[in-house]
């Protein structure tokens, strides 16, 4: 994310591939290996999506939406967005199976420039900062399994022992990654049964009602969807690994459909337990709406089970962004002289030096607090990165139909138009509302250009093209 040897910037000829295509778009990168089965990279997806937002976000919901339906139907939504956008992001895969997300579709689909923007925000702060929020969550939620434990050791503890272990290497973080999130979410089916076998029925009912179009069709359900649709955030956590996924054309597709389709199922029948075993008017206005239920589930047992089970999730989240946000400057490294330290790998495959590099500036994050002010910022950015990212799918379709699609994206164009429209809606939001915020991500993707500009000054060797379009 940072660290220069000298300054120079040169887009190498890996990242460019022949109009017709190449092994550069079609399969896995020399040297890289297939080590990635389309089951961890499923995984992935969920440990990346499922952080503590569905654990804590439904009680601002039902505040203003005291609907059983509403809030089913408003996850449902959530959830299909988070599909339209996969269906997009899968077609750009499997056009450019090269690890990295953002930076390397932006970069095809427009310039290079757009492409070291994406790849500045998130390699420096775009996954250290939610890494640090996860970890201080873990640290906040450990209490209740290490009533003792400082929640800023347990934060930084969960984060170096995490990053031990990848960089032991692929092997090791593959089967560390599987086992976490398959225990995770055998944990929430665990408490989703639980709540509806032994939970006490609440006077709610999830069958719609007139009543509800008037909540559908209020803002309050337009804002709410913003913050369902950070929960959601994650269903694109393949493409950043894409360069070590077996036959990634096929396999990253079905592992971001895939689990996006789990995440749905579980966040909508998650908010529906909620609702059925804790009182409404309990719940309203309330962070800790998982604690809640469960106390009425288990008993005064109940905070600590919930607990456990949150602490526990946890750690598959930041085991996910610890082997992804590294992926993204060692592809930076590949292509540009100045940072070319991160791209070296480990004798088992593990970006050593990018790691390293993650987990220093996620644990000054955590020791300076500073990371909450800087997700306030990056959320911006990050939005702004997805929207033409998508866009570019739209554009590629009209400007580059010769190019090979092994998958095309299901329900084109409607589909990335839905999400086209609901992240202009989310970008607008927080341009209005959170004004300041938004202005320091801009600078930060500005600065960004900054950089692009000054390394390629300096190297003396104009880039012009596109790569993947020579």
């Amino acid at each position: 994310m940072n660290g220069f040897r000298r300054a120079a910037l040169k887009v190498r000829s890996v990242m460019a591939a022949s109009e017709t295509g190449s092994a550069a778009l079609t399969g896995p990168l020399p040297g890289r290996g297939s080590t990635v089965s389309v089951l961890v990279a499923t995984a992935i997806v969920v440990a990346d999506m499922i952080g503590v937002g569905v654990f804590t976000s439904l009680g601002f919901q039902v505040k203003d939406i005291p609907s059983g339906f509403s809030i089913l139907l408003l996850w449902t939504v959530g959830g299909v967005v988070a599909l339209c956008g996969v269906f997009s992001y899968s077609e750009l895969g499997a056009m450019f199976p090269r690890s990295s997300g953002e930076y390397n579709f932006l970069g095809r689909a427009y310039h290079p420039a757009f492409g070291f923007l994406a790849g500045w925000v998130s390699a420096t702060v775009g996954f250290a900062a939610p890494v640090a929020l996860a970890a201080m969550a873990f640290g906040e939620y450990g209490k209740s399994v290490f009533p003792n434990a400082p929640p800023l050791a347990l934060a930084i503890g969960v984060v170096w022992l995490v990053s031990l272990v990848q960089l032991t290497g692929v092997r090791h973080s593959s089967t560390f990654q599987l086992v976490a999130t398959i225990l995770k979410v055998l944990l929430i089916v665990a408490f989703l049964v639980s709540g509806f076998v032994i939970g006490t029925p609440q006077p709610v009912t999830f069958a719609p009602s007139a009543s509800d179009f008037s909540y559908i069709a209020s803002a309050p359900f337009a804002i709410s969807l913003v913050f369902v649709m950070y929960s959601f955030s994650g269903w694109n956590a393949a493409t950043y690994i894409i360069g070590e996924v077996h036959e990634p054309e096929r396999n990253v597709p079905r592992a971001m459909l895939t689990g996006t389709l789990i995440v749905l199922a579980l966040y909508v029948t998650l908010n529906a337990v909620f609702l059925h075993t804790a009182p409404m008017d309990r719940l309203a206005g309330q962070l800790d709406v998982a604690r809640i239920s469960g106390s009425y589930i288990f008993g005064e047992i109940g905070g600590r089970i919930v607990g456990a089970m949150i602490c526990f999730g946890l750690i598959s989240s930041i085991s996910a962004m610890m082997w992804i946000g590294p992926r993204v400057m060692m592809t930076m490294g590949e292509d540009i002289p100045v940072l070319r330290l991160f791209a070296g790998r480990s004798t088992g495959g593990a970006p050593a030096f990018a790691i390293l590099f993650q987990l220093v500036v996620a644990s000054l994050m955590l020791l300076t607090r500073s990371f909450e002010a800087v997700l306030d910022f990056i959320q911006f950015a990050l939005l702004f990165c997805s929207f033409f990212t998508v866009l570019g799918v739209i554009k590629l379709r009209i400007t580059r139909p010769d190019l090979p699609r092994p998958y095309r994206a299901w329900g084109y164009p409607a589909t990335p138009v839905v999400f086209l429209l609901v992240t202009g809606f989310m970008m607008y939001y927080l341009l209005t509302e959170r004004p300041l915020q938004s202005a320091l991500g801009i600078l930060i993707m500005l600065s960004g250009l900054l950089i692009y500009a000054v390394f390629r000054q300096r190297a003396g060797d104009p880039v012009t093209s596109v790569p993947g379009r020579e």
